[in-house]
């Protein structure tokens, strides 16, 4: 199993949404994560959950507007088939012209069929989004996963499937036939990695995330793929240092100045990750859980668990299931 696959395997994502957005010119919405937060949402989906928490992926189906990310001076033009993916904790604009002034996207009403209608009645765009939510624990990988913003041009060999997922996400969580949430968080899946294969594929910004540079680093990648297919392995830093062909300190350095953590205390963490998916099992016992993952005794995994999580794994198993 390559690192990428384990990484979707393991993580989970949900949409929430999607909203589909018909504006006239002049106008310019905003996105504030501390503001929804004060705020919270109307939508009962949101109640349980921060909204910046939240990833926003969205597709320009029909004109043109400009996006603008908070802390980025420049403003970037989107036109129809273009789509984003904005990391969460994010704070972003859209407007139909860099000068026009904004409005909170919490002040803009829904109309009856839980679409947004909003403008001066001029030139007409339409964006679709759609929130993603990733289960809390997965937000550390996430950070080193995704850069703030990734931009997939409409010209892209990758986009048209990136569309077509955004338009059978929108069109399943409107019908909310039987079955649609199962749908919907499998679709959610699908639109996010092909957002980040996309991104793979023709982005220059890739070696700018430290995990994306070091699964792409021949000697650190392949230490990496072998941890992910045998997350259980009695890995040490000697065991992942000669798999990726290098001497052990030459191994620590480099693994540390790309990922920004020591290989074991990688190794511990997405053993962790998997646990965290396996304590959702019923009827795993725990002592199977810690075997999965690397530990000979339920104890030393439960003291490791408590470290990085927080929580013991029945407090965890109890919150999660129950």
């Amino acid at each position: 199993m390559d690192p990428l696959t384990d990484i979707f395997k393991t993580m989970h994502v949900r949409a929430v949404g999607p909203v589909r957005l018909e504006a006239t010119a002049p106008w310019g919405v905003a996105h504030s994560p501390e503001e929804a937060d004060g705020k919270g949402l109307r939508s009962p989906e949101f109640r349980m959950f921060r909204p910046s928490e939240f990833a926003h992926v969205a597709m320009v189906s029909r004109g043109n507007c400009w996006l603008s990310v908070d802390g980025d001076s420049e403003q970037i033009p989107l036109t129809g088939g273009d789509c984003f993916l904005l990391a969460p904790g994010n704070a972003y604009a859209l407007r139909d012209h860099p000068n026009t002034s904004v409005t909170s996207f919490c002040q803009v009403r829904r109309s009856g069929n839980g679409g947004l209608h909003y403008g001066g009645g001029g030139a007409q765009t339409t964006v679709i989004w759609s929130l993603l939510r990733f289960d809390k624990p997965s937000l550390k990988p996430l950070t080193q996963l995704l850069p703030r913003l990734i931009l997939v041009k409409a010209e892209q060999a990758r986009s048209l499937a990136l569309h077509s997922t955004l338009q059978l996400l929108a069109a399943e969580m409107a019908e909310q036939a039987p079955g649609s949430e199962a749908v919907t968080d499998r679709l959610a899946e699908v639109l996010f990695i092909q957002t980040l294969r996309a991104h793979i594929a023709s982005s220059s910004e890739i070696c700018r995330q430290p995990w994306l540079r070091a699964i792409f680093d021949p000697q650190i990648g392949t230490a990496l793929k072998a941890v992910h297919e045998n997350v259980n392995g009695p890995w040490t830093v000697e065991s992942m240092a000669e798999t990726a062909g290098m001497s052990r300190s030459a191994f620590a350095l480099r693994f540390k100045e790309l990922l920004g953590q020591t290989p074991l205390e990688y190794v511990t963490d997405w053993r962790m990750q998997k646990a965290l998916q396996l304590l959702k099992e019923e009827d795993k016992k725990l002592v199977e859980v810690a075997q999965s993952v690397g530990y000979e005794s339920d104890a030393a995994f439960s003291k490791a668990f408590k470290r990085i999580v927080g929580l013991t794994p029945g407090e965890y198993r109890e919150t999660e299931v129950h």
